[in-house]
């Protein structure tokens, strides 16, 4: 994956690139340029490019409690699966989250990404949890990576 370039998203072209791609996996939850830029602030966000294309997103929700609990979301962009990228895209986040002293790795993914949902349990994580969030109508799942 040489080719693939991350980075934290600073820039304004930077924070719309992660806001376009976490708008078109997680169509139900559509974030504003604000949003993100708050999100920035809390959490490690990363956006994935390969040469100028945009490839992908991530997100490293850090150990908020005792429990030690991070969350680790990878997305990609449906023209660039099954490349390697989230792969690349997850195993950077989970290195980042285990810097940040998790001791366990949760992830979060929309029940209708049928391609996140494999993703996520090729790596070993398994659900926890499944629910609606007022005024959706498609489930979140929680999954842990076991």
């Amino acid at each position: 994956m040489s080719d693939l370039r991350l980075t934290q998203p600073v820039t304004e072209a930077e924070l719309a690139d992660w806001q376009y791609v976490h708008n078109a996996i997680i169509p139900t939850h559509v974030l504003s340029l604000e949003d993100v830029r708050e999100r920035s602030l809390r959490h490690h966000l990363e956006v994935a490019y390969l040469g100028d294309e945009l490839v992908g997103c991530s997100t490293v929700r850090p150990p908020a409690d005792d429990t030690g609990t991070a969350t680790v979301i990878a997305r990609v962009l449906p023209a660039h699966r099954g490349r390697g990228f989230g792969t690349e895209l997850y195993a950077r986040g989970l290195d980042r989250a285990r810097e940040l002293g998790a001791r366990v790795v949760e992830t979060v993914v929309l029940a209708s990404n049928e391609d996140g949902l494999r993703f996520a349990r090729q790596r070993g994580f398994v659900e926890i949890e499944r629910y609606l969030l007022p005024g959706d109508t498609i489930h979140w799942i929680d999954l842990r990576l076991s």
